[in-house]
C-alpha cells in the first residue's frame, strides 16, 4: 500500500513539494488549500505529467481535510507573506492562527502523522503545531536547516567554482538573521573551508547565507523562494518515508541539548520512519555555542508573544 502525503497550501512551495514527492514516488499526494479549484487543478495537472515523466503516484486536490485522513506525512506550507506596513509580530500572529487551524485538522484526521512545518516564522510555527496537536516531539519537525545549509553550500561552490556535490556544510539555529553557519566544519572534497578561503571571504558567505531568503525576495519583488525550500522538504519526506535515516539539520524540539530547552531550533538530527529519531550534540566552540543559544533565545522570545 502506498504512503500518503498531505501538503497543506497550494502556493509555489506547496505545489513544488507535491511535484517532488510524486516524481520520486514517495507516495500518493493530497494538495489542500482554501481556494476552490486551485488545489484540484494543480493536482490534476501534476497527475497528467506522470505518463510523460514516468512515475506512478496519484495526486488530488481538496478544500477540506477529509481527503487527507490517515496521512503518513503532512507538510504545512500555509501562511501569509509579509505585506507593506505589517510588522513581524503582525505576521506571526496571523500565521499562527492559520497554522493552529491546520494543526487542529491534522490532529483530527491524521493522528499518527509526522508533520513537517514550513510556514514562517518557521521555528515558532513548529511550536504552534506541536502545542495544538499534542504530538510527541519526534513527530513534529521544522524545515529550515536543510534549506539554509543548501544555500551555504551553493555560495561556497559559486565562490570556489567547484561542484556543489563536493561541498559539505552545516547551518544551525533559528531560521532567520540569527542562524548559525559553521564554516569551521565546512569542507570541499574533504578539505576544510578555512584552508581554501580567507576569513573575510568566509564571513561574506556566512552573511549572504543569513540573508539568503531576503536576497531572493528583493530580486523577485512580488514573491519569495520556492525551488530550494520545496527541494529541502522533499529530501526530508524521502528520509522519513523510506527510512533512509539521513542526518540533516532540522528544527527540532530541544529538552536540554546544547543547554537549550522548550524551543524548536535547527540542529543535526537523524530522520527516519519515526521522525526525529535522534538529536546530535556537536562539540561547538564557545563562540558557536553562544551564537546557537542566542538564536534559540530569539525564537523563545517570539514564542512568548503567542497565546495559544
Amino acid at each position: 500500500m502506498r504512503k500518503k502525503i498531505t501538503v497543506v497550501g497550494a502556493g509555489f512551495v506547496g505545489e513544488h513539494v507535491a511535484m517532488g514527492c510524486a516524481a520520486k514516488e514517495l507516495g500518493d499526494v493530497v494538495l489542500v488549500d482554501i481556494l476552490e479549484g486551485i488545489p484540484q487543478g494543480k493536482a490534476l495537472d501534476l497527475f497528467e505529467s506522470s505518463p510523460v515523466l514516468g512515475f506512478d503516484a496519484m495526486s488530488r486536490g481538496a478544500n477540506s481535510y477529509e481527503d487527507t485522513a490517515g496521512s503518513d506525512v503532512v507538510v504545512v506550507t500555509a501562511g501569509l507573506a509579509r505585506k507593506p506596513g505589517m510588522t513581524r509580530d503582525d505576521l506571526q500572529k496571523k500565521n499562527a492562527d492559520i497554522v493552529k487551524s491546520c494543526a487542529e485538522q491534522v490532529k483530527k484526521h491524521s493522528p499518527n502523522a509526522i508533520v513537517i512545518v514550513v510556514s514562517n516564522p518557521l521555528d515558532v510555527m513548529a511550536y504552534v503545531t506541536r502545542a495544538v496537536t499534542g504530538f510527541p516531539k519526534e513527530r513534529v519537525v521544522g524545515m529550515a536547516g536543510v534549506l539554509d545549509t543548501a544555500r551555504f553550500r551553493s555560495f561556497i561552490a559559486m565562490e570556489l567554482g567547484v561542484s556543489v556535490e563536493s561541498v559539505q556544510a552545516l547551518v544551525l539555529g533559528g531560521h532567520g538573521d540569527s542562524m548559525v553557519p559553521l564554516p569551521r566544519l565546512a569542507t570541499v572534497g574533504g578539505i576544510p573551508l578555512p584552508e581554501l578561503l580567507s576569513a573575510d571571504r568566509i564571513r561574506a558567505l556566512v552573511e549572504r547565507t543569513a540573508g539568503g531568503g531576503g536576497e531572493i525576495v528583493a530580486l523577485l519583488k512580488t514573491g519569495s523562494a520556492y525551488y530550494a525550500p520545496a527541494a529541502s522538504v522533499v529530501e526530508m519526506v524521502e528520509s522519513i518515508l523510506r527510512d533512509k535515516k539521513k542526518v540533516l539539520p532540522c528544527a527540532a524540539w530541544l529538552e536540554g541539548e546544547y543547554g537549550i530547552s522548550g524551543v524548536f531550533v535547527g540542529v543535526p538530527v537523524l530522520l527516519g520512519s519515526r521522525g526525529v529519531e535522534k538529536v546530535y550534540e556537536l562539540k561547538l566552540d564557545p563562540a558557536e555555542l553562544e551564537a546557537l543559544r542566542t538564536s534559540a533565545g530569539h525564537v523563545k522570545e517570539q514564542q512568548a508573544k503567542l497565546a495559544l
